[in-house]
């Protein structure tokens, strides 16, 4: 037996296969692999993803169904014709300019005809109601030279035509009436604001880190123009399903997420990026959850981005999303704003980048428990940015019971100082990192 495995090992080697390789599967098999027993056993199932309530460029994933009061749409037409596709817009546009037109020839044609204008027309004596319309395709070229004011020469109305004339007025008038509509309706969609909203960047995940000793849900805005959005203000929503004390299921339930509007913070002054950033404090909805709480929950955040369009005075509104999988528990945003020589630069290759930092796995209630209990430990250091050492003093009480001479104890004083700042700059250095949570 072993050397039918020895001459088969020869064998593989001579024709270039290794014994271990093992084949590929194909790329359907490799995606979608039946799960066995013992694979739950081995490893949990993965996160199902989930579907968005808004996308990362700001549309929202909802789509109107089964509406039978199509009605309202046309009591509002002009909105109606703004929201249209510009493909669409193009064939309207056209087409009620053509329409438009070919009516009004139309008119002009039966007048001629009814008056007797293209029979007698080249009879010398007769006076037509418009000079040198003998066809329906010249009624159509006065209708186009009337309403567009063109006015070639060639084709002009008579005075003694009272019919033409009050068709001249209507068509004076309705026209005009087209006119603004649809020039309106092209000039609006061309300056609709959610262009401008291009140009407003989000992260691309947001991220949970302690920020002054306090859990903190952080996120980045940007403006990639020089022209700034004026009265800059910023709100979040938590979208996630709820089910109610009586049993009642409430999809897609949105909460407010405080982003500073006691304090004023969520009006900005966009010029440079920005950190916004949501306390969690007891009103917040992550007041209870942990990363492990997290890894499990389904939730979506919707951050809206509104302002005024500096250039033109018209509200703009950016909207983003992050998913529960793209808020990264213990990570900070990489600075972008450096100080060159006379201006600040933003790096936007750094924008979306984030790196791990030593952040607590337990909740932020656990956490504020934790260190309303006891002093702030050892294991705490990485809290502040600054860790303040606080060094005891022996010599305050030696001196009061067993008083010393000023030189001993002077130099006892600048010993003891010395082994103090070398003690405390040694414990700042060493970081040691979080544990699954706070230590009792």
């Amino acid at each position: 037996m072993a050397g039918d495995s020895r001459v088969l090992m020869d064998h593989n080697m001579e024709i270039g296969v290794t014994p271990a390789q093992v084949k590929k599967l194909p790329k359907h098999l490799r995606e979608a692999q039946i799960s066995t027993e013992r694979t739950h056993l081995i490893s949990d199932p993965a996160k199902k993803p989930r579907q968005r309530y808004v996308q990362k460029d700001g549309k929202c994933n909802v789509h109107h169904g089964n509406v039978q009061e199509t009605y309202r749409y046309l009591s509002d037409l002009f909105t109606t014709l703004v929201d249209l596709r510009w493909r669409l817009s193009l064939f309207i546009f056209t087409l009620v300019y053509v329409v438009n037109w070919l009516f009004f020839g139309f008119l002009w044609w039966l007048i001629a005809l009814i008056r007797g204008d293209l029979v007698h027309a080249d009879e010398e004596g007769w006076t037509p109601c418009v000079e040198n319309l003998n066809s329906f395709v010249s009624a159509f070229l006065f209708s186009i030279e009337t309403e567009t004011t063109i006015g070639y020469g060639y084709r002009v109305i008579t005075e003694k035509c009272p019919e033409g004339i009050i068709l001249l007025l209507v068509q004076a008038i309705l026209g005009s009436i087209v006119n603004a509509m649809m020039v309106g309706c092209m000039f609006v969609k061309i300056s609709q604001p959610k262009n401008r909203a291009e140009t407003l960047m989000f992260s691309h995940n947001a991220v949970i880190s302690v920020r002054d000793n306090k859990m903190c849900l952080m996120f980045r805005v940007g403006d990639l123009r020089n022209s700034h959005i004026v009265e800059a203000s910023i709100r979040a929503k938590l979208i996630r399903s709820q089910q109610t004390k009586e049993g009642e299921f409430i999809p897609l339930n949105q909460t407010d997420i405080n982003i500073g509007f006691d304090t004023g913070d969520d009006r900005l002054f966009l010029v440079s990026p920005l950190i916004i950033s949501h306390e969690i404090n007891e009103k917040s909805p992550f007041w209870e959850m942990s990363l492990a709480q997290m890894e499990k929950e389904e939730f979506e955040i919707v951050v809206i981005l509104e302002g005024m369009v500096e250039a033109t005075g018209m509200t703009c509104q950016a909207r983003s999303s992050y998913l529960d999988t793209e808020v990264l528990w213990g990570h900070r945003f990489t600075p972008v704003l450096s100080l060159e020589k006379g201006f600040y630069e933003v790096d936007y290759n750094n924008f979306h980048d984030v790196y791990e930092t030593n952040t607590p796995t337990c909740s932020a209630k656990e956490m504020a428990a934790k260190l309303r209990d006891g002093p702030l430990l050892p294991q705490l250091s990485l809290l502040s940015p600054e860790p303040k050492m606080h060094t005891f003093d022996p010599l305050n009480r030696l001196s009061k019971q067993d008083p010393l001479s000023q030189d001993d104890e002077k130099e006892e004083r600048d010993s003891l100082g010395d082994r103090g700042e070398t003690n405390g700059s040694a414990a700042a250095l060493e970081e040691p990192p979080f544990a699954d949570g706070l230590p009792d």
